[in-house]
């Protein structure tokens, strides 16, 4: 073989084209026609992505309808017993909470369960709170419901009839030995012992009658409390027959009308006053038993001669109508102060 023949000219293509490398080192350079569009794949990304979104909603819309139809069913089935009114009225709800399932995934794309969707009732209203009253600082959320409910009907009511007037004072003799709460719930044991606390029916119990209450666990009070509820019974007709009526003389000694003492704090309430140690004194002078200024206080604040709610009760003024009225006066003039100044005119 020749030297000529050993050599291939320059100009002849190798039989295998090699890659051409570019200058950011060996990263192979793709031809222009080989390259991806990036617009056509991001719209067939879109476009899957719609289609899947697409079919998911449809989907969940199918169970959900199936869902709602299976329920309705359930309640037409349930419900064939009662009245026509009562099933059309469920199927209303039904097809209603189907329409706004409906609105809600075509507006929104958000499938909204049967448990979410409400009849409207729930928005509309608003939550109830607790209403808090302002009692007197001795009746706390801890005190006896009874007691709350004698504080916020009777205590402090003012009280005119004889009967009534003789219980309320055996029930405040009662308190040197036993407490309002005790004393409220042995209430109605008390009038079928005492004959419905009638002065004319106690004041004819004999020894043997005395004694036999003695004998009676039910009574809860001591000898000489029995023989002084009988002695002021009798005490009790003398006063009517003398001043017309047990009322007359009780409330004469406040001109017959009601101590309004506005005490703010409870430790500002007396046990005892110069009005309760004069009625005091004159009931035993006539014979009563039992009837300390102590006691006479509580009978008078019981009773409503004496009004001792703390002005931040509300029973303050529902036991005083004349305080109530003065408060609807100063309204009325504060109203008609503004009313004036609105038509430029000038109050006198």
């Amino acid at each position: 073989m020749s030297v000529v023949d050993e050599f291939k000219p320059l100009t002849e293509p190798d039989s295998e084209t090699r890659q051409v490398l570019g200058p950011g080192g060996n990263r192979v350079r793709v031809s222009e026609t080989e390259r991806p569009n990036k617009k056509v794949l991001m719209k067939k990304k879109t476009i899957n992505t719609t289609t899947t979104m697409m079919m998911m909603k449809n989907q969940q819309t199918r169970m959900l309808v199936n869902r709602l139809e299976r329920n309705s069913n359930g309640s037409m089935n349930s419900s064939c017993c009662s009245d026509t009114s009562s099933n059309g009225s469920s199927v209303k709800i039904k097809n209603s909470r189907r329409k706004m399932v409906d609105s809600g995934v075509k507006s929104s794309g958000k499938v909204v369960l049967d448990e979410e969707v409400d009849d409207g009732q729930s928005q509309l209203l608003p939550p109830e709170r607790p209403i808090v009253v302002k009692r007197c600082d001795w009746i706390t959320p801890n005190s006896d419901p009874l007691y709350a409910s004698f504080h916020d009907e009777e205590w402090g009511v003012p009280v005119h009839d004889d009967n009534k007037l003789f219980e309320l004072l055996i029930l405040s003799e009662a308190l040197a030995e036993l407490s309002w709460p005790a004393i409220l719930h042995q209430r109605d044991v008390f009038r079928k012992l005492f004959d419905n606390f009638d002065p004319t029916s106690v004041a004819k119990f004999t020894e043997k009658k005395i004694l036999a209450l003695k004998a009676s666990s039910k009574s809860m009070l001591s000898e000489p409390k029995l023989r002084a509820v009988v002695e002021n019974a009798k005490q009790t007709l003398k006063v009517q027959q003398e001043f017309g009526s047990f009322n007359n003389y009780c409330w004469s000694f406040v001109n017959h009308k009601t101590i309004k003492n506005g005490h703010r704090y409870a430790r500002q309430v007396p046990v005892k006053t110069p009005k309760a140690e004069v009625m005091s004194k004159d009931l035993m002078r006539r014979g009563f038993r039992c009837v300390g200024p102590t006691v006479v206080y509580s009978f008078m604040q019981v009773a409503g001669i004496v009004n001792d709610h703390l002005v931040t009760c509300f029973r303050y003024q529902e036991c005083d109508s004349s305080v109530k009225r003065d408060t609807e006066v100063k309204i009325g003039e504060t109203e008609l102060a503004k009313a004036l100044v609105a038509t430029c005119i000038s109050p006198v």
